[in-house]
């Protein structure tokens, strides 16, 4: 089952069950992936709609991190509970440990030596650990291991 028919089996029974939350979250991203969709002119494979629940849960953070400055707990756990939902679709996680690996052998195969050389190791691991890593946290390690 792709993942775009899970979203639309998940919705069916969010409806059935009454799981407003969940069905709000679930409408929310297959609009994004329809808008999308109508954009580009093609259908998504899983692979794209994993970079559209991935730029979805990025904005939810973000939103996060600003209402949690700006003092609206109320909303920030709102935000919480979305992010909930939809990491519920991405792949399993890397490990801290098959990260570092994955970092390491990229730096190696592509002979990485300086900052100058983060878009190349990026470019492999993006390919890589689509969904299954924070590209964030991802871009901060290499960071470190190419300047020391």
């Amino acid at each position: 089952m792709s993942l775009k028919d899970q979203l639309t089996a998940d919705m069916k029974t969010a409806m059935k069950g009454g799981d407003k939350e969940r069905l709000h979250v679930i409408r929310l991203i297959l609009a994004d992936i329809k808008r999308v969709e109508v954009d580009s002119r093609q259908t998504l494979d899983d692979a794209a709609l994993l970079g559209v629940l991935e730029k979805a849960i990025k904005q939810r953070r973000d939103s996060v991190e600003q209402f949690t400055k700006g003092g609206r707990d109320d909303l920030a756990a709102k935000e919480q509970a979305e992010i909930a939902v939809l990491e519920t679709y991405l792949p399993e996680q890397l490990s801290e440990a098959e990260l570092d690996a994955l970092i390491d052998r990229v730096i190696e195969t592509t002979g990485a030596e300086s900052i100058r050389d983060m878009g190349k190791v990026m470019g492999a691991i993006k390919s890589e650990a689509a969904g299954r890593a924070d590209m964030g946290s991802v871009g901060a390690r290499v960071k470190a291991r190419l300047n020391g």
